[in-house]
């Protein structure tokens, strides 16, 4: 056996018994050396090999980090959703979900919440205080109807890593992404009209087209490359489709990434049929890799493309503050945005404009994106661990949220139920869809320092779900 092999060997009896686990940094280079009196190739070549085993992996400029005992080899399904317009239902499991607060007594697995305790937040704090100080009243008067020129100035160099050349002139503030999604759809649509969407899609966005009285049509959508281009083609000849929206990047709650040749032929598709689309770029920011996946928006030479985003999943959500480029919209958006809420906050935006000039946003990015990377790889090594055998995993290079596919003898909406004895809470699959499919799926949260608690819950989610499958496949035997 040779010197590297060695190495290799002790650092990998070190994984399986515990002593590094899942997410753990393991000793630079330089220690291993130290440690086992090797060269730096030797242990380079060590290290290697555990790469190539897929147990470790090489994060540039932060180390070696252990992975998951394996990258998931059970995908979430290809959805299948109906094939005609449907109206949305579900609202009660939302408001359920969104009712919930930071206090609730139960331990909320599933919510759409960053981490708000990072030190990198700090900066955003002392400017917010900073603003209050200066007793300017200026802070508590309306500020333009398009927003803070401040703010729009910043969001617009931040859009060029996305592929986007945008004046910012070009994007309006709003009150949260939610409302460049609601602005957006009111600006394209009236009631009746149908809109294509990804299947599963985020929860809020069917609520929207609720509210507004318009029929969601579901997309087949691939849990690694997005909506199938194909399916939509077919639905564009088929049905008077007034928008397309999606989320292609760190997708809510799938988790893909479409990749950029689709992103492009999605563009090319709408471009065909004369269809406008509304891009959710909430998560892109959140990339675990530079650089950052392009926008479809960065396609968009004709103004057809809305893109929505915003700072609640990068900063924090209570600050409201979102953005939306509406493109050759611009008018009518804006005319949505003055009957809906007017001008939005101005502190908010003041804040958030400063906290991303001075280069607290990029370096914010920076260490929630490794925090977030870590946390990802520990928790499917719990999902793999307590969730019954076959379970069907997400596997996003961004963002914070994982979708898990149960077996169908499972209702998340029941499983609930029984968690809710325990305290614990998650977000059933069944709110990601206009008809409540996907009720043996799930979303989880990780975000939050993955504690012996939160592992404890997760292994709750899964003896409750392993249980009722047991219910149900000793029932069919009887």
């Amino acid at each position: 056996m040779t010197r590297y092999e060695e190495v290799a060997g002790t650092v990998r009896e070190r994984i399986e018994h515990g002593i590094y686990r899942v997410g753990d940094r393991l000793p630079s280079i330089r220690a291993v050396c130290q440690e086992f009196g090797v060269s730096i190739s030797t242990a380079q070549e060590a290290y290697r090999q555990l790469m190539d085993a897929a147990l470790i992996d090489s994060r540039p400029k932060s180390g070696y980090f252990v992975l998951p005992s394996r990258v998931p080899s059970v995908l979430p399904s290809v959805s299948r959703p109906a094939q005609c317009p449907l109206d949305v239902s579900q609202w009660d499991q939302v408001l359920e979900l969104v009712a919930t607060q930071h206090d609730d007594s139960r331990l909320l697995l599933g919510r759409g919440v960053p981490n708000l305790a990072y030190e990198t937040l700090k900066p955003l704090s002392k400017i917010l205080a900073g603003l209050h100080r200066k007793n300017d009243l200026n802070g508590f008067n309306y500020d333009k109807l398009s927003g803070s020129p401040e703010l729009r100035q910043q969001i617009a160099r931040l859009a060029i890593t996305s592929g986007c050349l945008l004046h910012p002139d070009d994007i309006m503030i709003t009150t949260g992404c939610q409302e460049a999604l609601a602005i957006s759809l009111r600006t394209l649509t009236q009631p009746g009209d149908v809109v294509a969407v990804d299947s599963p899609s985020f929860y809020g966005t069917m609520q929207i087209l609720k509210a507004s009285g318009l029929k969601a049509l579901e997309i087949p959508t691939d849990p690694q490359t997005g909506i199938s281009l194909e399916a939509l083609e077919m639905a564009l000849e088929q049905w008077p489709i007034r928008a397309i929206q999606v989320t292609p990047t760190y997708n809510n709650p799938l988790g893909y990434t479409m990749p950029e040749a689709r992103k492009q032929a999605l563009f090319q598709l709408a471009q065909r049929f004369d269809v406008a689309i509304i891009e959710d770029d909430i998560y892109g920011d959140l990339a675990y890799t530079l650089p950052r996946p392009r926008t479809i928006k960065s396609f968009d030479d004709d103004g057809r493309v809305l893109l929505c985003s915003g700072f609640s999943k990068t900063v924090g959500p209570g600050l409201r503050v979102g953005w939306l480029a509406p493109g050759c919209y611009r008018d009518k958006a804006l005319h949505m945005k003055y009957v809906s809420t007017g001008a939005s906050a101005t502190l908010p935006q003041l804040a958030v404009a400063e906290f991303v000039a001075k280069g607290h946003y990029e370096r914010h990015l920076r260490y929630t994106t490794r925090q977030y990377q870590r946390q990802r790889d520990i928790m499917i090594s719990w999902v793999q661990r307590y969730f019954p055998k076959g379970a069907g995993i997400s596997y996003p290079q961004g963002s914070f949220l994982l979708w898990v596919e149960l077996p169908a003898a499972v209702d998340c909406v029941r499983l609930n139920e029984r968690l809710a004895q325990r305290a614990i809470h998650v977000a059933p699959g069944s709110l990601f869809s206009a008809s409540g499919k996907f009720h043996q799926c799930l979303r989880l949260n990780y975000a939050f320092t993955l504690t012996p608690e939160i592992e404890k819950a997760v292994r709750t989610v899964g003896e409750l779900a392993t249980e009722m499958t047991e219910e149900v496949q000793a029932a069919g035997v009887e």
